[in-house]
């Protein structure tokens, strides 16, 4: 293995989709891609036109629900298993694996678990039981392994959605569904998206009502897991966020990861983590950590001085900011003063006046009602 790049997307009927899907593959190219929510049965996949593109392909179709698929660029998939070994309802298309490009790939489509609590969330969290059963074995095994699809859990309020406010009863967010998520990440698993992406917002999928996609309201619920032996080939991770502003997108994005043998992460990831980093960090403490970690030639010693004139230039710098500040608070509140006292001065003309007015108003009329009473 080289380099590859790895993708999951939940296309949403791959029929309904099918032009989405071969733009996409034709544009981005992904060597391995794996699909969810076929909602197709065996025959009506559309095997021809994807290996008209030079891709192989397995699926496992179910008739308008579920339904999964590994795509391999250049090569045929060899099946592995086709559902989990004990899948709690074995009727069900959730899970396939195989052998592709050096790799063992896990392609999965979760039980959403809605409505909760039921019997739909009871097989949620039996499923995703079974599938840490799995996981582990495939650890054992020693093998490469990235494990990906549409999980239907947001890991957390902070990173994974736009606001959990309106989600807060929903099967995505239960404890119970993020326990399990994270029993998975402990057993050795890296989330490939939040280890590139750090802290940022990332999002993968939006909901088709209330302009979610519009508004940018999104949940981060597809991901992919590398095992212990991958993690350090991480090279890049990303979401395709174009696909799923065609019209008639899947509510999903693809979203991938690209691997490297020679490993290490992407300047562009790196240089993104590092800019965000420093941008925290007011500027008079970035100067003075700067200097002080200023690095020396071989054999020579460091002295106290010029930490200490570092510290008084960043001590100097922060009183001048803070008088300059002060002084600007002092100059608005001056002009807050004279502003409100015009006004005040403002308002008693006016009221002047209208008294004024008022006064001439009730002489005029005396002067009438005087004339009305004359005989």
């Amino acid at each position: 293995m080289a380099r590859l790049k790895i993708a999951t997307f939940n296309i949403n009927g791959v029929r309904a989709r099918h032009g989405a899907l071969m733009e996409w593959l034709e544009r981005e190219k992904p060597d391995i891609a794996c699909l969810q929510e076929l909602k197709a049965p065996e025959e009506a996949f559309p095997q021809l036109d994807i290996e008209a593109l030079g891709y192989g392909a397995i699926w496992h179709g179910q008739k308008s629900w579920n339904g999964v698929a590994i795509l391999a660029r250049g090569a045929q998939p060899g099946e592995v298993q086709r559902g989990l070994p004990d899948d709690p309802d074995g009727t069900q298309s959730r899970y396939l694996e195989a052998d592709v490009h050096g790799l063992r790939v896990a392609c999965l489509y979760l039980p959403n678990g809605n409505p909760q609590p039921g019997p739909k969330f009871a097989y949620k969290l039996a499923w995703f039981a079974e599938l840490r059963r799995r996981t582990a074995a495939l650890l054992r095994s020693g093998r490469p392994t990235v494990v990906c699809g549409d999980f239907n859990v947001v890991p957390t309020d902070e990173l994974d959605i736009y606001n959990a406010k309106s989600w807060r009863t929903d099967a995505l967010l239960q404890p119970e569904s993020r326990e399990e998520w994270f029993a998975l990440l402990k057993q050795g698993w890296t989330d490939a998206i939040r280890a590139v992406h750090g802290d940022e917002k990332i999002y993968t999928f939006w909901d088709y009502f209330r302009k979610h996609w519009e508004r940018d309201a999104g949940l981060r619920i597809d991901h992919l897991l590398l095992s212990p032996n991958l993690a350090p080939m991480l090279k890049d991770a990303g979401v395709d966020r174009w696909v799923r502003g065609r019209p008639g997108a899947s509510d999903h994005a693809p979203t991938w990861v690209v691997l490297d043998a020679a490993g290490g992460a992407s300047k562009r990831a790196v240089g993104k983590r590092a800019t965000k980093t420093v941008a925290k960090v007011p500027t008079a403490k970035r100067a003075a950590a700067k200097k002080s970690t200023a690095t020396t030639k071989p054999g020579s010693r460091t002295t106290s001085k010029p930490r200490v004139a570092t510290t008084r230039a960043a001590e100097k710098s922060a009183a001048t900011a803070s008088r300059s500040a002060s002084k600007a608070a002092t100059k608005k509140a001056a002009k807050k003063r004279v502003t409100k006292a015009a006004t005040k001065r403002a308002a008693k003309t006016v009221t002047k006046k209208a008294v004024a007015k008022r006064g001439t108003k009730t002489s005029a009329a005396k002067k009438v009602a005087a004339r009305r009473s004359m005989p």
